[in-house]
């Protein structure tokens, strides 16, 4: 919901009425993650996406017929074998989508919650998308130090619930995570096939993770470009004011000048686990201070640029620096994969290209080598809950430069399935 936020919350400040459609699940091989949302408002205009044109006109129809029935539903898309042009996924995917009407003023969390994304705040919005028809869409929006919304007006029978999910979105608000909750109504953690469940849609919105890139070269201003069309606020950071100027990076969020390992030492409380780090300087003076802070942060990604023969140095000196083989076996050098490239702009692709494949667990192989699954979102353990393709069920129990270097929550209604 975050990139059209701006939409939705000019329509909402001019009063009009309006309905989004949130995937809330995946499975197989859907176009849009767990979040992707359309809307749509009561003069029938559109924005956003909810599957990259599948069933865009299906989910268009669903929010006109939430608008005037002021209804919430939660629907299920997927490929039909007996009829391939009936309204669902030809790739085979399945997406599980959940159609909210909004009435400005109507639900005090949906309203706080979408001044929130627009105004760049952290924050989970948390709505009931499977279970009583008393709570199905309310909503709760959650910050790191407060709540606004309600599950229901008589809190007492929902007081537990509510405070189980408010707590577990605020930690999911903390990593950063987005998925599925299914509890009982007295809040503990359950099996969704067992009756009684509330299945609850959890959205993280947070500040765009961090490229922090170093050296001010040629290379570094291809990288910054991809960075930022991949959705990272890109920093630039370079010892030497000649080189690390404005004009030289237009597209950069920022350009520092200071000593690498001094601006790193300068943001510990600015960097998470999806954090990327470029070390492009291949100068020892620059990498190995750098290098020897970047390796033992919670950082998600860190590549340095370099022939093969300045990675043997530069890891011989980072031992010599203290480093352990595992600390080592972070660095990714040279960085990048193996595409071939040459220019700083084949370079950048192969730069991201790695990045993307260590974030989703990718094997770097063309996807016409094997017939296995298209994603590799695999199952991530994290406080007790685990999460599949996007969602959350708690159960309470070396680059080619030459040498430059969803989840099965409770039963939607289903459609073309």
């Amino acid at each position: 919901m975050q990139d059209i936020a701006e939409q939705l919350l000019a329509w909402h400040a001019s009063g009009r009425s309006f309905a989004v459609a949130t995937v809330v699940g995946v499975s197989g091989s859907a176009p849009r993650d767990p979040g992707a949302a359309l809307a749509v408002d009561a003069d029938g205009e559109a924005v956003g996406s909810v599957s990259g044109g599948c069933v865009e006109g299906a989910v268009y129809e669903l929010c006109r017929a939430a608008i005037a029935s002021g209804e919430p539903v939660l629907e299920r898309f997927g490929y039909s074998d007996e009829d391939a042009f009936a309204v669902g996924l030809t790739c085979g995917g399945v997406l599980d989508v959940f159609v909210q009407p909004v009435v400005p003023g109507a639900d005090a969390g949906l309203d706080a919650g979408i001044a929130h994304i627009a105004a760049g705040t952290p924050v989970a919005l948390v709505r009931v998308i499977d279970g009583p028809g008393g709570l199905l869409g309310a909503t709760l929006a959650v910050t790191a130090s407060g709540t606004v919304g309600a599950l229901s007006p008589a809190p007492s029978t929902v007081g537990g619930l509510e405070r189980a999910l408010v707590a577990e979105a605020r930690a999911m608000l903390e990593a950063g995570r987005t998925g599925r909750l299914v509890l009982g109504l007295d809040g503990r953690p359950c099996d969704d096939r067992r009756p009684g469940t509330v299945g609850c849609f959890v959205e993280s919105y947070v500040p765009a993770p961090r490229m922090l890139v170093f050296g001010a070269i040629d290379f570094a201003a291809a990288v910054v470009r991809i960075g930022r069309f991949l959705g990272y606020r890109v920093t630039v950071c370079d010892a030497r004011p000649v080189f690390a100027t404005v004009r030289r990076f237009p597209e950069a969020d920022e350009v520092v000048v200071d000593w690498p390992h001094r601006y790193l030492d300068s943001q510990l409380g600015r960097i998470d686990g999806r954090t990327v780090v470029c070390v492009l300087t291949h100068d020892a003076k620059f990498d190995i201070p750098l290098l020897e802070r970047a390796l033992r942060l919670p950082v998600g990604y860190v590549g340095a640029m370099g022939s093969r023969r300045t990675h043997r140095e530069r890891a011989a000196r980072l031992r010599e620096a203290g480093l352990a083989e595992a600390e080592l076996a972070r660095l990714r050098s040279p960085i990048g994969l193996d595409l071939g490239s040459r220019t700083p702009e084949e370079t950048a692709v192969s730069v991201a290209a790695e990045i993307i494949a260590h974030r989703r667990g990718g094997g770097c192989l063309p996807l016409s080598a094997s017939d296995g699954p298209i994603h590799h979102d695999g199952p991530i353990q994290l406080d007790g809950a685990v999460h599949l393709d996007g969602a959350v069920h708690l159960d309470g129990a070396g680059s080619g430069n030459d040498g430059r270097e969803a989840a099965d929550g409770p039963a939607p209604r289903t459609h073309a399935a």
